[in-house]
């Protein structure tokens, strides 16, 4: 059995392949990236590195050869660069005809009116229609995704947001990427869908765990959508990001990430890491720089 991970030297990527070498053979272990140079680390450990280009389907007919069983990571970027990527993945897969294939997408991506769910469904949809085996893992959203606004609070700024009320079921960037390893590597998991989830919380919630990590109170600033997007503006985000985070703050307040499961603990055979002590992690984490 050969797998293959694609984004292998991004934030999710390399810690899915970290988590892999712990049960596969490094030799069983094959990542598809645009530059190999960068992934001169894990070819040193045996893995076999391979050129792949979402943009450039060709590279990832020779990258998909001979794989058993695939993770697709989603890519970042604008929805219509992103849905482009993704669907030549897909067709490339099924060219090289893989086995199976393991996609990271976004909660109850079918329904969901998150801003970014539309290439998630879309993608879901490429990959049912090649009618080879899969695995949809649901990620909700990643606690690192935060990291910017505990910056902020560390430094004595408010907690911004116009999420309301919506709760969010945020977990570390490295137990998604574990689950990922747990279902590329092992077996039963064909024609299945994980809603990968931690415990949901509000915005005040998880900024009075923060406080209670940095020791220190955390004021919540609840605004309009337009004063949010003014004001992320204001902190330099390109033009083209502001729709991005607005859409998702709306879609958290409107309860898009809303989703009850134990997908993730089942696949991770533990707990998911407890919010304080997760959140203890990145701060300290922050602290070193």
């Amino acid at each position: 059995m050969k797998v293959l991970v694609t984004g292998a030297t991004g934030k999710l990527g390399t810690k899915v392949v970290e988590a892999l070498l712990k049960s596969v053979p490094a030799g069983q272990i094959a990542v598809s990236v645009r530059h190999p140079e960068k992934a001169e680390g894990l070819k040193a450990l045996g893995v076999d590195v391979r050129h792949g280009d979402f943009e450039r389907p060709e590279t990832l007919d020779s990258a998909f050869a001979g794989i058993d069983r695939l993770l697709i990571i989603s890519t970042d970027g604008d929805n219509e660069t992103r849905i482009r990527q993704h669907t030549n993945a897909v067709q490339a897969a099924q060219r090289a005809k893989v086995g199976f294939i393991a996609y990271t997408s976004a909660s109850n991506a079918r329904e969901s009116t998150l801003f970014l769910a539309e290439v998630h469904r879309k993608t879901e949809e490429a990959i049912l229609q090649t009618g080879i085996p899969y695995s949809f893992l649901r990620n909700n959203w990643y606690l690192e995704n935060e990291i910017g606004s505990i910056q902020g609070a560390m430094a004595g700024a408010p907690w911004l947001t116009s999420a309301g009320e919506g709760k969010v079921g945020w977990a570390l960037r490295q137990e998604y990427a574990e689950a990922a390893a747990v279902v590329l590597a092992g077996e039963g998991h064909e024609n299945t869908i994980y809603e990968l989830t931690g415990k949901l919380l509000t915005q005040q919630q998880l900024v009075s765990v923060i406080g209670s990590v940095l020791g220190k109170e955390i004021p919540l600033q609840q605004v309009d959508d337009a004063t949010y997007g003014e004001v992320m503006k204001s902190i330099g985000l390109p033009d083209f990001v502001i729709p991005i985070v607005v859409g998702i703050q709306q879609g958290i307040r409107e309860h898009a990430l809303e989703i009850e499961s134990n997908d993730l603990e089942r696949l991770l055979g533990r707990p998911v890491t407890p919010i304080q002590d997760a959140l203890t992690q990145i701060v300290n984490e922050i602290a070193k720089g």
